[in-house]
């Protein structure tokens, strides 16, 4: 064994994701404030003829004043809020959607002052008779000032109200207003899905909160730390179902206005944070579990009935109960909700008590669904379960540390999952996570990815987590409150012995961008790290405390012997027994680490051997991390690209999921960068030779295709073994993929397609075919039930070859009749995955740039997305050239959306550029020589 410093599994089991997500929320935090600010300057007379306004909207030069600033003052406290809504589901004479509401909530003064700054948004007031937006009053017995003045401030989206005199510290007050807003479809706050239930239109009131779209449907003060316990009272149609974050007290039924609603009032919550408020209303069904907690799954009736909620049903009571003992602590609330939604904006939200997904996240259909689908639903469950503690009961007290929550949600989902299947070993799939996720430098895959740096457990929490939950319950923490409850551990167990505080070590993992490349010159034991930069002429504009060093624990293993883990502390060391001679060095074993490997030439050359006379020796998850290592390297220009082609060799003999996935997704950067030139045919040829034994494996296995492969992984590699030879021209593919479609075609009501491989099916049958296949796959898009179906076929209609097709496709995309508004970005990125049709997606985004961020309401991130997505392929000056035109045309436009992901564009087209100027003859020269 090597020597050391000793972690126990499991401390090494926390400590090895403390570490992957800021980017993120910086992101999403620049989306929310850039926004565009529809205005709202509107009057009209409300049934009761009372005037309401969205008042002055008044927008002065920046200034110091606490209503110009984004974060709200430290002034005032909420306690509780009581809150009553009636969102309509009909739309009004002018065919709008609205919904009116009433708010108060209690606050507490902590320091003197005369101003109560509280969040609001697209909100419009019913003036007081003293003509302010919002009525102060005085709890237990306090006397309140007089209010002066209110007034909006649309850029930090805050209600402001002047008073006559300061509130007096220590004592409360109730802040009382009436209101009504548009029940739009936008995706946020507080918004409308609808969908068509036997040629019925039916509207569903729902919600999506997080980051900052509380205030979009009720005044409140809307940040992570202003948590507060929340009386919900909402009103409803007769035939419709009202949720909420607490279990419903009761339904009554009122009469208001001369129309016949339902009143239903909830549970008190928990206290909690505004962006994890949610409610719905509509016309759902549910089933239910018979657990102590009330478990239950609802979505439209006809998905309900037909079984597509059975699955979440069955795995959410045995994942609860697993974090209950992970986190040594009990559920927090007495019901747990989970919605299946038809248009919502993310995969799902861990609302606390009342989870909202995508269908495609929460339903599974056995006959339908793939495998793929199923592991999404259990691993989506898991993640927002997870939520439930860690995040929910104890929150970042500010954005910046949102990575916290989702780092350790993402990598406890795979724990929880592989309880609920445990035949599965889905936790392997954090391993198969890691090889993958050295990607742009963002804390949450960092944070995944060092969860599991060390040797994995039995799954046994230490104890510091739920001292952690315990301590911080029903209030907001920072980072460095987790870092004190680990090293609280690790003072405790004389076992563990680290090279320095949890503090320093994970510090320099957190608080520097990206992580180190480990050099190994196994001719004299010399260890180096750097920091990885995938493009080495980057300029690390931001300075490091730490000088973009870490603290690296290498595990490594010399001609298949394991050697134990070896600390790296410095920017160079010397460790002797890493000087191996004619012995081949491989570290980062099992990928337990957030680093990548590079060594000296004959230690590759020996790993080389190593992989074409028998490539089993080396761990299967470290097969793949020799491939995926090796072309960022390339990409990084510290080894030569066909050092890394080099390493797909021995894959005519390999049969394992892992490697071949991770071959799969570092050659796509080739199939992005040669597919218009002349190296495609080559690359076509080479990767033909080595998919045709793979191909024929599973031919085998399968009986000719007729049977499923009995391993799950080799369920995940035959996919891969199609969708490559079928996109490299073996024989047999394309034939297979169209007798199993036209089979579909004859019988519609009987889809002979494997559900594993129906995108791999879709996506090749129509690209053979013509019209008819393409009107055949929308027809049954536009029938689907289910969710995960619609999605596959989504795909499948953007590979067809025909151009007229492509365009007809386009246009439907952004007809919300057509594809839902959730689905759209999707549909157009994945249109312009096709050779043929990604000039023409980039000619009609140029076009409808404008008509795309007016329709859509959080048009920067939904342009964003549709920038990066189009522009993967550009790597000419030409098409450079033309990204710099529309950075222009946006620029002198009325509009600032998507600026930012056109220059990350301009960036990304520049690096491409150089690297295939660099190595296309060298690749060319390369595969050309394979097939001689």
């Amino acid at each position: 064994m090597g020597k050391g410093f000793y972690i126990s599994r499991p401390l090494g089991f926390v400590l090895c994701g403390l570490g992957i997500v800021a980017m993120l929320t910086i992101f999403s935090l620049s989306v929310v404030y850039t926004k565009e600010k529809r205005k709202n300057q509107v009057t009209a007379i409300n049934e009761t003829g009372m005037v309401t306004t969205a008042a002055p909207h008044t927008t002065p030069a920046p200034s110091n004043e606490p209503w110009d600033k984004y974060r709200l003052p430290d002034t005032l406290l909420p306690e509780y809020y009581n809150v009553t809504l009636w969102p309509r589901l009909v739309p009004d004479e002018q065919g709008m959607y609205i919904f009116t509401g009433t708010s108060g909530v209690a606050l507490t003064c902590i320091k003197e002052t005369n101003l109560i700054i509280i969040h609001s948004n697209k909100l419009n007031y019913t003036l007081t008779l003293e003509n302010h937006h919002a009525k102060l009053t005085g709890l237990g017995g306090t006397s309140a000032p007089a209010i002066l003045k209110t007034w909006f401030q649309t850029q930090t989206q805050f209600m402001v109200i002047l008073l006559n005199e300061k509130l007096e510290v220590g004592k409360s007050y109730w802040l009382y207003m009436e209101f009504h807003g548009e029940l739009s479809d936008d995706l946020a706050g507080f918004y409308r899905s609808q969908y068509t239930e036997n040629g019925v239109k039916k509207v569903v009131a729902t919600t999506q909160m997080q980051a900052t779209a509380a205030r979009n449907a009720f005044p409140c003060f809307d940040e992570p730390s202003m948590k507060a316990v929340f009386h919900l009272t909402l009103q409803h149609p007769p035939e419709t179902v009202a949720l909420a974050n607490g279990m419903e007290l009761g339904t009554e039924s009122i009469t208001i206005e001369d129309k016949k609603l339902l009143q239903t009032r909830f549970k008190p919550t928990e206290k909690m944070s505004t962006y994890l408020l949610a409610f719905v209303i509509s016309e759902f069904t549910k089933i239910q579990s018979s657990e102590k907690t009330n478990i239950r799954i609802w979505g439209r009736k006809e998905a309900i009935e037909s079984g597509q909620g059975d699955y979440a049903l069955n795995v959410t009571f045995p994942i609860l109960k697993y974090f209950e003992n992970y986190y040594n602590t009990t559920y927090p609330l007495s019901k747990s909700d989970q919605v299946a939604l038809p248009d919502f904006a993310a995969g799902a939200m861990e609302n606390w008590g009342l989870v909202t997904y995508r269908e495609q996240s929460l339903f599974y259909d056995p006959k339908e669904s793939s495998n793929g689908d199923k592991e999404w639903v259990v691993t989506v469950i898991a993640h927002e379960l997870a939520h439930m503690w860690f995040g929910n009961l104890v929150t970042m007290r500010w954005w910046n540390d949102l990575w916290l929550n989702e780092g350790f949600a993402s990598y406890v989902s795979y724990l929880g999952a592989d309880y609920a299947e445990p035949t599965w070993n889905i936790v392997s799939n954090i391993y198969i996570f890691n090889i993958f996720c050295h990607l742009p430098p963002v804390k949450v895959h960092k944070m995944n990815c060092l969860f599991s740096l060390e040797e994995r457990s039995d799954g046994a929490a230490t104890g510091s987590e739920g001292n952690y939950l315990h301590e911080y319950a029903y209030s907001n923490t920072v980072y460095t409150d987790l870092w004190k409850k680990l090293q609280e551990v690790a003072d405790a167990d004389s076992r563990i012995q680290l090279p320095a505080s949890i503090k320093e070590i994970m510090n320099r993992w957190i608080l520097q961008m990206g992580y180190p490349v480990v050099t190994i010159d196994t001719r004299t034991g010399n260890i180096s790290q750097q920091h990885f930069l995938i493009h080495p002429e980057a300029v690390v504009e931001k300075p490091s405390d730490y000088n973009y060093e870490w603290f690296v624990p290498i595990t490594w293993m010399k001609s298949g012997s394991n050697m134990g883990q070896h600390w790296l502390l410095t920017k160079t060391a010397l460790y002797e027994p890493m000087k191996t001679g004619t012995d081949w060095l491989l570290a980062n074993l099992n990928v337990m680490g957030y680093y990548r490997v590079n060594y000296d030439p004959q230690n590759w050359e020996r790993l080389l051997t190593q992989l074409t006379t028998d490539h089993k020796v080396i761990p299967v998850l470290n097969r793949g991390q020799i491939i995926d290592d090796a072309f960022n390297l390339a990409r990084a220009q510290i080894i030569n690209i066909t050092l890394a082609l080099r390493t797909t060799k021995y894959l005519l003999k390999e049969k394992e999921y892992i490697p071949w996935e991770s071959a799969i997704r570092n050659l796509q950067y080739f199939f992005l960068m040669f597919d218009r030139t002349e190296v495609y045919g080559p690359l076509q040829t080479y990767l033909r030779r080595n998919v045709q034994p793979l191909f024929d494996h599973f031919q085998n296995i399968t009986s000719n295709w007729t049977q499923k492969p009995p391993r799950y992984m080799d369920q995940s590699n035959q996919i891969n073994a199609i969708s490559m030879a079928c996109r490299t021209g073996v024989k047999g593919c394309s034939e297979l993929t169209r007798m199993w479609y036209r089979q579909w075609m004859k019988n519609p009501d009987s889809n002979p397609i494997p559900p594993n491989l129906k995108n791999t099916v879709y996506c090749n049958a129509i690209a053979a075919g013509g019209v008819e296949e393409w009107d055949f796959g929308w027809q049954m898009f536009k029938k689907s039930t289910i969710a995960a179906e619609a999605e596959k076929l989504l795909y499948g209609l953007s590979c067809t070859k025909e151009p007229w097709l492509l365009n007809r496709y386009l246009e439907f995309t952004i007809d919300p009749k057509q594809v839902r508004k959730q689905d759209a970005a999707f549909a157009i990125v994945y249109i312009s995955g096709n050779v043929i049709g990604q000039p023409l997606v980039w000619d009609f985004v140029r076009a409808k740039w404008e008509q795309i961020t007016k329709d859509y309401d959080d048009g920067s991130f939904f342009f964003g997305r549709l920038i990066q997505g189009i522009t993967k392929k550009f790597s000419t000056e030409f098409e450079l050239k033309q990204l710099q035109r529309l950075k222009e045309d946006i620029a002198a436009s009325s509009f600032s959306f998507g600026t930012q992901a056109i220059e990350q564009a301009i960036e990304k087209t520049k690096a491409n550029i150089k690297w295939v100027s660099k190595n296309k003859a060298q690749v060319m020269n390369w595969l050309t020589e394979q097939s001689t």
